[in-house]
């Protein structure tokens, strides 16, 4: 038997229509088959379909690509909060999620419409330079890192980070999520891009999650715990930043695009 789903689709990191990056967000009553939840994601097309259900004063949350299923998303995270805060008519300033893969996340409402992730700060380590992956994005970086399930490379200006054109065929082969280029931003601390073929995604408009790696990174290297950056992809995104040892705080506005229901 069918049943209907609201679905909402939300434009996280941004304040403004068509830019930032697109998430889809279920609030389900009870989990359903992943099976179907892959599907949906396939259907959707979007990097990320976030599924969250109550559990408690829990949110668990799960998200998928088109491709696959994922240990962290934060533009989606932030995408069901605002769904959450929005449409589901919560009084607490602050919602609780857990993921199965990540453990606990927080969303915290701020003022000016932003709303602070508060997730894990990622293990990143120096590593030697990986000649099939320097090949891959084209340009050799200054310095090679890894973290928990993406590389992270890092370049001397934003202008050769937006001048990149990565061997996505290539890319693809690499044993990783994705890989995080970066560079010191010319009007922002910070800036980057996400590539991520492997999960059906070639370039992530603004990736919450690479920044549980490039907050830490840049927060050491730029000496100060609060940072702004902005994700160079053709949508573009502002991210704010504070690394605060073992967590990071990621913050971001979010403008509602879609709100309707799917057939399941």
């Amino acid at each position: 038997m069918n049943m209907l789903q609201k679905l909402y689709q939300i434009d996280a990191f941004t304040d403004q229509l068509y830019s930032g990056n697109p998430a889809a967000v279920c609030i389900l009553e009870n989990w359903i088959e992943d099976s179907v939840m892959q599907k949906i994601a396939m259907e959707n097309n979007l990097a990320e379909t976030a599924f969250a259900v109550r559990n408690g004063s829990q949110y668990v949350i799960r998200w998928f690509t088109p491709e696959l299923e994922v240990d962290l998303c934060g533009h989606a995270t932030l995408a069901t909060a605002y769904v959450l805060f929005n449409y589901y008519n919560l009084n607490a300033s602050i919602i609780e999620f857990f993921s199965p893969r990540s453990g606990k996340l927080l969303v915290e409402k701020g003022e000016n419409d932003l709303l602070f992730l508060d997730f894990p700060t990622d293990d990143i380590k120096s590593i030697s330079p990986i000649q099939v992956l320097n090949e891959a994005i084209g340009k050799n970086p200054v310095q090679s890192l890894k973290g928990k399930t993406d590389y992270l490379l890092i370049y001397n200006t934003q202008e050769e980070i937006e001048q990149l054109g990565p061997n996505f065929f290539l890319l693809n082969k690499i044993d990783a999520r994705g890989v995080i280029v970066s560079a010191p931003g010319n009007e922002v601390d910070f800036v980057s891009r996400f590539f991520a073929p492997r999960c059906g995604v070639n370039e992530d408009p603004v990736t919450g999650s690479a920044h549980t790696s490039l907050i830490p990174y840049w927060s050491q290297a730029l000496g100060k715990t609060k940072l702004v950056a902005k994700q160079l992809s053709k949508r573009g995104g502002d991210v704010y930043c504070e690394y605060q040892e073992n967590r990071v705080k990621i913050a971001g506005r979010a403008v509602p695009y879609l709100k309707g229901e799917i057939i399941i």
